[in-house]
């Protein structure tokens, strides 16, 4: 899994270690019960605090993306839940692509070119 962590961004830094999680898991090279590196190690790697590693995977505790075992650290959930911004995107891309006559492989050329 790929770790990019920008000190210049205006964006917190928690924010972005959260983000670098839930793209790995879209992308498959985090999976359903990997445990994720401990806060300490992690943060060491990132030049980050380990507070900032541990608040952005209170973050995605909170939003059901992880889950904490006591003695275990953090786990990718068993039951992922998608984002519910981006499905609300979706639900309103297909049913716009419907409107205006586009099919599903439509929507997939489409969704490629932007991706």
């Amino acid at each position: 899994m790929r770790w990019v962590i920008d000190h210049t961004s205006r964006e917190l830094l928690a924010h972005q270690v959260a983000r670098c999680v839930r793209q790995g898991v879209a992308a498959g090279d985090l999976v359903v019960g990997e445990q994720l590196p401990p806060a300490a190690e992690l943060a060491e790697a990132l030049a980050v605090d380990r507070n900032t590693v541990l608040a952005a995977y209170r973050q995605l505790r909170d939003e059901g993306l992880l889950e904490f075992r006591r003695g275990r650290g953090a786990r990718v959930a068993s039951a992922v839940p998608e984002p519910s911004p981006v499905l609300d995107a979706a639900q309103a891309l297909v049913a716009e692509a419907r409107r205006y006559g586009l099919g599903q492989s439509d929507l997939i050329r489409l969704i490629e070119r932007l991706t």
